[in-house]
C-alpha cells in the first residue's frame, strides 16, 4: 500500500515532539504539507528544523500558540486558514488524586485536551466539506475507557475526545470528511522517556527494562508487555489520514498494545 498524500496540507497541534511529531513525520513522508504546532517559537522552529533533516525535500511551516486558549487558537487560525488533515494531538498529562486536583487543573485539562480540538475542527471541517474531503483525528487514549485512578482529570478529557469524535462524525455524515480517534496505550513519548530515564539512572536497569516494568505494574494487561514507540501510533494515524481510510470513520481505533481487555 502506498499513501500518497500529495497536494494535501496537514495541521498537527501539539508537534513539535512526542507522538505529535512523529505524526507530523509520516505524514510528511507521504507526500503532505505539514503545520507544526507548539507552545514557544524555539520549540517550532528547532521541530521545523529537525523534520526537514529527518524528510529531504518535506515542505514543512509552523505556528507558535497555545491551543489552551482561544487567542492562542485565534492565532493559529490567522497562519493557517485551511487544511485537509486535522491531527487534534495536544494535550497535558499528570499524576494527581482526585482529592488533590483543586478546579483550576480541571479546568486547564479541559481547555487543552478538549476545547483544542473542538475549536479546531469547528473552524476547519467547514471548508473540508465544501471540497468533499477531509481528514479528522483526535488523539485520545486508552485512559478514556480505563480511566486511571490516579489520573481521573486526564481520563476524563480522553473520554471527551470520543464523545466529539464519533458525534462529529455523525455530524459530517455523507460528506467526505472522516473523524476518528485514535486510542494510544503507554507509548515512549519523549516527556514519558525522560521520567522513565530518571528511574533507570536511579536503578540501574535500561529504559527498556523500565518501561516493560511500569507496563507490568500499571498496564497488567497489556499482551504486547511493552511501550509502544511514538512510531507505531503514528503508523496507524497516517493511515487514517490517508485515501485508503476513506470508509472508516466515526471509530474508536486503538493501539493500546491490547491493554483494553475487549474483543470489540
Amino acid at each position: 500500500m502506498k499513501i500518497d498524500l500529495s497536494n494535501k496540507t496537514a495541521l498537527i497541534t501539539g508537534s513539535t515532539a512526542g507522538i505529535g511529531f512523529a505524526i507530523a513525520k509520516g505524514l510528511a513522508e507521504s507526500g503532505a504539507a505539514v503545520v507544526l504546532n507548539g507552545r514557544t517559537a524555539q520549540a517550532v522552529e528547532r521541530a521545523i528544523a529537525e523534520l526537514k533533516r529527518v524528510v529531504p525535500g518535506a515542505t514543512v511551516r509552523g505556528v507558535a500558540a497555545d491551543l489552551g486558549t482561544a487567542a492562542g487558537f485565534d492565532t493559529l487560525l490567522a497562519a493557517e486558514p485551511q487544511a485537509d488533515i486535522l491531527v487534534n494531538n495536544v494535550g497535558v498529562y499528570g499524576l494527581q488524586d482526585f482529592f488533590k486536583t483543586p478546579d483550576d487543573e480541571w479546568q486547564r485539562f479541559f481547555d487543552v485536551n478538549v476545547m483544542s480540538g473542538v475549536r479546531a475542527s469547528r473552524a476547519y471541517t467547514q471548508a473540508m466539506v465544501d471540497r468533499g474531503w477531509g481528514r479528522v483525528v483526535f488523539i485520545s487514549s486508552e485512559s478514556g475507557l480505563n480511566i486511571p485512578p490516579d489520573m481521573i482529570h486526564y481520563g476524563f478529557t480522553k473520554t471527551s475526545n470520543l464523545s466529539i469524535s464519533r458525534g462529529l462524525a455523525k455530524r459530517l455524515a455523507g460528506t467526505g470528511v472522516t473523524v476518528n480517534a485514535v486510542l494510544p496505550g503507554p507509548t515512549l513519548s519523549d516527556g514519558v522517556g525522560a521520567i522513565l530515564q530518571r528511574a533507570a539512572d536511579a536503578s540501574g536497569q535500561s529504559l527498556d527494562e523500565v518501561g516493560k516494568a511500569f507496563v507490568k505494574n500499571k498496564r497488567p494487561s497489556s499482551i504486547i508487555q511493552r511501550m509502544a514507540t511514538v512510531e507505531e501510533v503514528a503508523n496507524l494515524v497516517v493511515y487514517v489520514c490517508s485515501p485508503q481510510a476513506s470508509a472508516t470513520t466515526g471509530a474508536a481505533l486503538r493501539v493500546d498494545g491490547g491493554i483494553v481487555d475487549s474483543i470489540a
